[in-house]
């Protein structure tokens, strides 16, 4: 089978997106199947090294400068080229101009199309358009959603939470729950203790970790406000927030104003491949509160590395932590949510009998595996030869 992805963000641009595509295509492509993706180029990127990857001229976004939004008149140009590699299926990554460009192709190449929904907007537009009424985002967010997921012949959401969300917006569209899977190999790695050299951190420092895109929308504030409760207890607690993003600033002068500077460490943007395995592998706690994660997959990272994670099950993260293995799930509250990450990194027996639960839970979310079903889905909506 020859697949074609369209997405509006790839690598360089770190985040679940990205994530969720490069695992999927090698995944896939290790069952045999072959799947190209149309993708924005970056300014400065190197794409040699790029098989099946078609890099698309874009344009820098004012409101957004991190992403980039692909010429709709670049991808046009490809058509030919598109239909001579005689694809079998569109697989839609984002909303944006993917999903229209996406329903394009596949109307031109006479395919099926597939969209994966990756981003709970409903939770999301209020963080970046605050001037307008949060209803008024709500209820538009959800018709979009609604008008996007019923144009195409299947749906992939990444958790239970988010199919139901998506069947009360009324998306009448066939839906799979496909999370993405890990490379359980490429998690043997990493030197936690190498990361604490590298960054002054004493070896017995209390450290707790939290990875992904800085932004509102990630919850970080109340991590921040748990930090100062954590401190009361052990003052010389350190918390890591890897990543870049939107509310970086908004999160350092926070952080100043509740008198957390030694306590706060931003470490950027990470290589994948090493050093942000030592980075995982330096916490003694992994910490999220998002509440509108669609899967969460830096849970799965951090318990595949042995990391504990203290979390609240909200949307997608529900499926990950609902067994509640490896990890302590909090409540949305400030106060349970410190308890439980005092308790983490006071008690080595509970941290270390969490860690062994983890590196057995993870052993059912391979990537492989997830990757058949994807499959499988895929060849239950190719249309009978004529």
């Amino acid at each position: 089978m020859r697949v074609l992805m369209i997405s509006d963000v790839y690598f360089p641009r770190i985040n679940g997106v990205s994530t969720s595509i490069q695992t999927f295509r090698r995944d896939l492509a290790a069952l045999g199947q072959q799947v190209d993706l149309l993708a924005p180029a970056y300014p400065g990127r190197a794409d040699a090294d790029e098989e099946g990857i078609l890099r698309i001229a874009s344009r820098y976004l004012f409101f957004d400068p991190e992403d980039r939004m692909m010429s709709a008149r670049a991808i046009r140009s490809q058509l030919p080229e598109l239909r001579r590699r005689r694809y079998d299926l569109v697989h839609i990554q984002t909303p944006f101009v993917a999903h229209y460009l996406g329903l394009r192709i596949a109307r031109e190449l006479d395919v099926p199309v597939v969209e994966t929904y990756h981003t709970h907007f409903e939770e999301y537009l209020y963080h970046y358009l605050p001037w307008l009424p949060a209803t008024w985002l709500r209820g538009a967010a959800r018709r979009f959603t609604r008008s996007q997921c019923n144009q195409v012949d299947a749906v992939v959401v990444p958790s239970t939470p988010v199919l139901d969300a998506l069947a009360a917006y009324g998306v009448a569209t066939p839906m799979q729950i496909i999370p993405t899977g890990l490379d359980l190999d490429r998690f043997q790695a990493g030197d936690g203790a190498r990361f604490r050299r590298q960054h002054g951190i004493p070896p017995d420092r209390p450290v707790l970790a939290h990875v992904g895109r800085v932004a509102h929308e990630k919850n970080i504030d109340f991590l921040l406000q748990v930090l100062q409760r954590v401190r009361e207890t052990l003052p010389d607690v350190l918390l890591m927030i890897v990543g870049e993003g939107p509310a970086r600033r908004h999160l350092e002068r926070l952080g100043e104003r509740l008198g957390l500077g030694q306590n706060l460490l931003f470490v950027g943007y990470l290589d994948r491949e090493r050093e942000l395995l030592d980075c995982y592998r330096a916490g003694n706690v992994f910490v999220f509160a998002s509440r509108t994660e669609t899967q969460g997959l830096v849970l799965l990272e951090s318990m595949a590395l042995g990391v504990p994670v203290v979390a609240l099950a909200e949307m997608g993260t529900k499926d990950i932590l609902g067994p509640a293995r490896g990890a302590l799930v909090a409540e949305d509250d400030i106060g349970d949510f410190a308890d439980k990450v005092l308790r983490l990194l006071q008690e080595p027996d509970l941290r270390a009998e969490l860690s062994a639960d983890a590196l057995a839970y993870v052993e059912t979310w391979s990537g492989p595996a997830l990757a058949q079903r994807l499959l499988d889905l895929y060849r239950s909506l190719l249309r009978p030869a004529a």
